[in-house]
């Protein structure tokens, strides 16, 4: 995709651009910044999303791939794709704030889901979004997922995923078709 403001370049990510990431990841969730975009997670979650060690984790790892969107040689969005078998995992997907809303996103998950179906000849992309999050399920429902409503506990008491303000959060499987 060419936008005036240059040309988007993938490529995985390296350890050197861990601390980048967690930026983005963090500005696209959490805190004031977050609410210049639409996918914020402010107001249900405080803390951190992810940390240093968790995106290096995806880095290294051998079944995964932490691909990372450039514009101008700025890393602007992220996603991770974890090989699992006959499916794929989707997460860690970030977009700067700044550039939500301009269709940036829907072209990044059909790049890792095109990328998903040829390089590993999985069938399903697999993901788990806050089960609260109506407009960002909403989002993913349009590109074709589909809720599952199997249903799995947040972590609580953990702050490595954030500090929950409401007590009734849940990750909910969604699922995509890729054949």
């Amino acid at each position: 995709m060419d936008t005036a403001a240059g040309p988007l370049t993938y490529r995985d990510a390296t350890a050197a651009d861990v601390d980048d990431i967690v930026a983005l990841i963090e500005s696209a969730y959490r805190g004031d910044s977050s609410r210049a975009g639409w996918t914020t997670e402010a107001d249900i979650l405080q803390g951190q999303r992810t940390d240093p060690e968790g995106v290096l984790q995806v880095v290294k790892s051998p079944d995964s791939r932490l691909l990372t969107v450039e514009r101008d040689g700025r890393i602007v969005a992220c996603c991770q794709l974890e090989h699992r078998g006959a499916h794929a995992y989707f997460g860690m997907f970030a977009v700067s704030p700044a550039l939500q809303g301009e269709g940036l996103g829907k072209t990044i998950i059909a790049a890792a889901e095109r990328w998903a179906r040829e390089a590993w000849g999985v069938t399903e992309m697999h993901m788990t979004v806050i089960s609260v999050r109506e407009d960002l399920i909403a989002w993913y429902e349009r590109r074709g997922y589909r809720r599952t409503g199997e249903m799995t506990p947040f972590p609580y008491g953990d702050e490595r995923f954030g500090i929950p303000q409401r007590d009734d959060l849940q990750f909910e499987l969604l699922v995509k078709p890729l054949a």
